[in-house]
């Protein structure tokens, strides 16, 4: 079976699709590229011609609605998540949509109501990686023992530093798009994913560069967004945990990882802030000195690919697996909105200064 798929936002003047999805696409087996659409006539022509996509629109819905695909990729600025991904599951497609899922909680509960019964995707690639299954599976193996308390560290940009014209609208906390919801919401997936989620919860969130640089007008420009998040609290099994993710900050660790337990010790670290890059795993049982851990070929499907379409690229064979086994492998909306719930958590408790249960949530 070849899944054939249209992408919204792949732009000829490069964008996150085109550096992300469309290497992943070329390289996985099973899909093809048959569809692009941008919000013009004339930016989606260029987009086709510059990477041979047979099929160009200016409409979501009217490439929704092609007999020519089966899968329809959202991968826009999160504003315009919402609208888009609606057209798409009104013609009754499976959606990718990447991550924010849309802007706060209401949209997210909104578009996970419109796709129950549907075949939905939320782009959390990170826990497609190899590194993140295997340390995923030192854990669940018993390599520390019992998780007794993990902590990590983290910085990305460009919050707290100069932005351009084009990542401006990340300062605005209204579009949706900021440190929480992008970097921390990749973060905190992947951390679940290997050593269980967040039941209760403190946090800290502060915006330390209200005044930021925009280098290509020479303007000081507004934040709003925060630059600063630390959270506290404990886990499913009543691991104490702590993330602290920081703004620019040129001699910060990108990503620096801890988990103890009752029988060994995992430390990880990163060259970015979430765990889609290249990372290093170093462990050690009892008295040992810690020793890395490379990651089993076992686990590597796309040893050619670099950059974000290494983990993209393994979060598509996902895709491909439950859209032709049906096995619920890959995140859905659903998953999404149990994320998103989860920041919002957050943010209340950085309001409030209360603790937040969210074993319910």
């Amino acid at each position: 079976m070849t899944v054939r798929v249209g992408v919204v936002g792949l732009s000829a003047a490069g964008s996150w699709a085109s550096y992300s999805h469309l290497p992943a696409l070329r390289a996985v087996e099973g899909f093809e590229l048959r569809a692009v659409a941008t919000s013009s006539p004339e930016s989606a022509q260029a987009a086709a011609e510059k990477y041979g996509v047979p099929l160009a629109f200016s409409s979501v819905a009217d490439l929704a609605r092609s007999d020519e695909v089966d899968l329809v990729v959202v991968a826009v600025k999160v504003p315009h998540h919402r609208e888009l991904v609606l057209e798409a599951l009104a013609a009754g497609k499976p959606v990718l949509c990447e991550w924010p899922l849309a802007n706060g909680v209401a949209e997210a509960e909104e578009l996970a109501a419109a796709a129950e019964g549907k075949r939905s995707y939320v782009g959390f690639q990170s826990t497609a990686a190899p590194a993140v299954r295997y340390l995923k599976d030192l854990i669940a193996d018993g390599f520390v023992g019992e998780v007794i308390s993990t902590s990590l560290i983290a910085t990305s940009g460009p919050w707290g530093g100069p932005v351009g014209t084009r990542t401006e609208y990340l300062l605005d906390k209204s579009n949706g798009a900021t440190l929480l919801s992008i970097v921390f919401g990749h973060l905190v997936d992947s951390f679940s994913y290997i050593v269980g989620d967040l039941t209760s919860l403190n946090a800290t969130t502060a915006v330390r560069h209200p005044k930021v640089l925009n280098t290509e007008s020479g303007q000081l420009v507004t934040a709003t967004a925060e630059d600063e998040i630390a959270v506290t609290g404990t886990l499913t099994g009543g691991a104490v945990a702590s993330l602290h993710l920081r703004g620019v900050n040129d001699h910060s660790s990108k990503l620096l990882w801890e988990i103890n337990g009752t029988e060994g010790h995992l430390r990880i670290e990163g060259t970015g802030a979430t765990l889609a890059n290249p990372v290093t795993i170093r462990g050690a049982r009892g008295d040992a000195e810690l020793s890395e851990l490379p990651v089993p070929d076992s686990y590597e499907s796309h040893a050619d690919l670099v950059g974000p379409a290494h983990a993209m690229a393994h979060a598509y064979d996902r895709i491909r697996a439950d859209l032709t086994e049906g096995n619920g492998q890959a995140p859905d909306f659903a998953h999404g909105l149990q994320r998103h719930r989860l920041l919002d958590a957050i943010e209340r408790a950085a309001e409030t200064g209360a603790r937040q249960d969210i074993r319910n949530q």
